[in-house]
């Protein structure tokens, strides 16, 4: 059975500059769901911050909300509609 897509907003926050890398792999692979990505930074606080729209199914949602927490040094939250 197939899964009805969610939008989701996701939050991230980098404070480790090694992990960028890491985060751009894992929204790479998510880059068919991606609808919106904007990314800052703040750097005189040595901060990235990213705002991502997603329209994909909740457990694609989910895996990448794991795989970034998983990431030293980066924050995510999810917020689903």
């Amino acid at each position: 059975m197939e899964s009805e897509n969610r939008i989701a907003v996701v939050g991230i926050l980098i404070s480790d500059g090694e992990s960028v890398e890491s985060v751009n792999a894992a929204l790479h692979d998510m880059s068919e769901f991606v609808r919106g990505r904007m990314g800052l930074p703040l750097r005189d606080r040595n901060l990235n911050a990213i705002t991502l729209v997603l329209d994909a199914p909740a457990d694609a949602i989910n895996r990448l909300a794991g795989r970034l927490g998983k990431i030293d040094g980066v924050s995510a939250k999810v917020m689903y509609r």
